[in-house]
């Protein structure tokens, strides 16, 4: 592994970590084999710390691939909950509101799932990272106040239901660069004449990278702290 010239690390994330950490350990590790204070290392394409699976980490000078990596097609299995909302639509805040779910049935979903194929537009969750006046939505969202973020066009190749309940769903979702799985539950919970959010997301594609090629994090460290390691010609 020549981690200078640049390494693309596919990585497994756990839950509960944010994406920064899992970059951070990584770093540590390559800093402490190579014997250097300083080393450049990121990762193409955030995850929530609710959320699982790939997450492509760069090394030294692939991180100038980093823009290139994060535009790939990314593929998720997300879990619904049908008939409560949160402000986060997620785990991340309570539960505050309540909606009926004894009409939706297997078809209307069928029927409503398609219309978030193709290019639709989005309006991002408030917490999230998108700016608004030079901060992030999320800052102000914690703090109670009010924001408005405009809807953005994005692409979402396939929408599959794996599993349904009047309570839940599972789906397959393929999409591109900029997709909020988190809002994509709203708008299909109100689609459906219900309220919806995210209760458990886990990515399994990012471009060439696939969950079940990729590292944990404990097994890329091990990987860095006892494998070959090369360094560039001068």
């Amino acid at each position: 592994m020549n981690y200078i010239s640049g390494e693309i690390l596919c990585i497994d994330k756990p839950l509960g970590w944010t994406s920064f950490d899992a970059v951070k350990r990584i770093r540590g590790a390559i800093q402490r084999r190579l014997g250097l204070k300083k080393f450049k290392v990121g990762h193409a394409g955030t995850l929530d710390p609710l959320a699982t699976g790939v997450l492509i980490v760069c090394t030294g000078r692939a991180t100038r691939r980093i823009d290139e990596l994060q535009t790939g097609v990314k593929e998720y299995v997300a879990d619904l909950r049908l008939g409560a909302t949160t402000p986060s639509f997620d785990l991340e805040t309570e539960i505050d509101a309540i909606f009926p779910t004894d009409h939706i049935t297997r078809r209307s979903v069928e029927e409503v799932l398609p219309r978030f194929t193709g290019a639709i537009m989005q309006v991002p969750p408030v917490f999230s990272a998108v700016k608004v006046d030079g901060k992030r939505a999320y800052k102000f969202a914690r703090k109670g106040h009010e924001v408005e973020l405009k809807p953005k066009q994005l692409q979402i190749d396939e929408i599959e239901l794996i599993e349904f309940s009047p309570e839940s769903l599972r789906l397959r979702i393929v999409c591109g660069k900029g997709t909020y799985i988190r809002a994509l539950a709203r708008d299909i919970g109100q689609a459906l004449g219900s309220g919806a959010h995210l209760t458990s997301l886990r990515r399994t594609r990012v471009g060439d990278c696939r969950i079940e090629d990729s590292m944990s994090v404990d097994q890329a460290i091990e990987l860095i702290s006892s494998g070959p390691v090369e360094f560039p010609e001068e």
